[in-house]
């Protein structure tokens, strides 16, 4: 199975934006509808309609037809009889749907079905994350994962109680064991035999017509054919003998005579079909299905079917799997996943972090991956330049502001510098920025800052205290506070100035 690759295009086409952006208005889905009055036709005759013409009109008497004197005694049609037997059908079809819900219901609390990212396409993701840094909603990931099943496997885990039957190791999947014996040789005949296809000469001889089986269009050939009896008990036997007897069978074929079909059954006919084994040191050939399936059922069957409590098969093989009722229950967690990827999400957050990603929160408590680590920018005694401060502030004052509205609010009036050299400057700054996680870029190309943990209680009510002591301290001895102050003062100004590319200047 060929993988397909998860391209970048899709990630940033999915608009995987934030809960709390604001998404555009919709267009319109028939625009010509809102003036479909002031666009009214005209009618065929160009002439104004005459109200009084619906009022003219009389409606047309009901004709019933004629009664005869045979059929009074005859009980007429009885419409309550047949609105009570279509509300008794429609109370079946609810009630078979609810005993099927509640059948699936059961048979969750029994196995547990898991949506887990495919491999290969988690590692296109995390390469193409760690590209640039931009934050990735988790959330919108997790639906892209669950959109198409080449990028998501499914974890089986079942209970002891409700096994799960396997055919060989990577075969098909069941609930029913007595399903995977009637179907084995079917589902796994391409893993031991070796079917081959050759043409022998035209069939001779005028045949008129040919017999055909109305269950599946199987062209059997003309019923005085050499061949007719075995081919029709072998149909009946490879397909048909576990729902009808051979009796019944037979009366389900018939006999056409389109030289059309003719001819297709002579082509058939040429055809022959042996069966050899795959792995087998002595060359073994089977001139026929049947053979080949008794010798399957008598050499490999017995020890194939296998039982098992935790299976992963891959998004497509979950899509096609034989079993309805695990193929239903499937596809009702998966219509659960896709409204709300809690489980995919937890996923795709551990598989994050094991690949070196950051994970953090932000506005209303949206889960978002980035290879940058988002910090606020503090600044502990330590300035930075006006123009990185006036990035802050504005961010700060417009969130989920775009970059060309950043860099209009910013570089109002270019008159005095030149306008090239404040937009590279500008650039710069806010490339540092994000570089160093102060600023987080979305995928949407808005701009915001790092959410800021509020401080704990403690430390807001020792605060007034440790103010208390110091003034205390200060009216003790002024002295020693006046030489702290100084200090201070000297420090600040002779602390390195923090730059919009990181670089610490010595003091000057």
């Amino acid at each position: 199975m060929s993988e397909a690759p998860i391209t970048l295009d899709e990630l940033l086409d999915l608009k995987m934006l934030p809960a709390w952006v604001n998404e555009p208005a919709l267009a319109k889905s028939y625009p010509s509808h809102e003036y479909a009055d002031e666009r009214r036709q005209p009618s065929r005759d160009h002439r104004p309609r005459d109200r009084h013409r619906q009022e003219r009109k009389r409606p047309t008497p009901r004709v019933r037809p004629p009664t005869f004197k045979a059929d009074k005694n005859k009980p007429g049609r009885d419409f309550e009889s047949v609105r009570e037997r279509r509300h008794q059908a429609r109370r079946i079809q609810d009630r078979d749907r609810e005993h099927q819900h509640r059948a699936l219901h059961g048979l969750a609390t029994q196995i547990s079905v898991r949506f887990l990212p495919h491999s290969p396409a988690l590692e296109s993701v995390v390469t193409q994350i760690k590209e640039n840094p931009i934050a990735y909603s988790i959330f919108a990931l997790a639906r892209l994962f669950l959109a198409k099943p080449e990028r998501y496997d499914v974890r089986l885990t079942a209970s002891a109680e409700v096994p799960v039957f396997q055919l060989g190791e990577d075969g098909a999947v069941s609930l029913d064991r007595q399903y995977l014996e009637r179907n084995a040789f079917r589902l796994a005949q391409s893993r031991f035999y070796k079917v081959e296809i050759t043409q022998t000469e035209p069939i001779r001889g005028n045949f008129t017509n040919v017999a055909r089986c109305k269950l599946s269009g199987t062209l059997l050939g003309p019923t005085n054919h050499h061949d007719y009896q075995k081919r029709l008990r072998g149909l009946f036997e490879r397909r048909f003998s576990r729902r009808m007897s051979f009796l019944d069978y037979q009366r389900q074929i018939e006999i056409v005579s389109d030289p059309v079909l003719i001819e297709q059954w002579k082509e058939e006919a040429r055809k022959i079909t042996t069966y050899s084994l795959v792995n087998a040191e002595a060359p073994t050939t089977f001139a026929s299905a049947i053979e080949a399936e008794r010798h399957f059922r008598e050499n490999y069957l017995p020890g194939l079917i296998r039982t098992i409590t935790d299976l992963t098969i891959d998004g497509p093989s979950s899509r096609c799997l034989s079993d309805r009722t695990l193929h239903r229950l499937i596809e009702d967690e998966w219509s659960r996943a896709i409204r709300s990827p809690s489980h995919m999400m937890q996923e795709l957050a551990g598989e994050f972090r094991q690949a070196g990603l950051h994970i953090f929160r932000h506005r209303h408590g949206m889960l978002f991956v980035s290879p940058i680590r988002a910090r606020p920018l503090v600044q502990n005694g330590a300035a930075v330049s006006p123009s990185v401060q006036r990035i802050i502030d504005t961010l700060a004052a417009v969130p989920r502001i775009s970059r060309k509205e950043l860099a209009e609010k910013l570089i109002v009036n270019p008159a005095g510098e030149d306008p090239e050299r404040a937009k590279l400057a500008l650039a710069s700054d806010l490339h540092w920025l994000i570089r160093e996680g102060h600023v987080i870029e979305f995928n949407d190309s808005s701009l915001d800052l790092p959410r800021v943990k509020p401080k704990p209680a403690e430390e807001t009510q020792a605060a007034p205290s440790e103010a208390c002591k110091q003034s205390r301290d200060e009216t003790s001895d002024g002295q020693q506070a006046t030489d702290a102050v100084a200090e201070t003062v000297v420090a600040v100004a002779h602390s390195p100035t923090t730059l919009s590319n990181g670089v610490d200047l010595p003091a000057s």
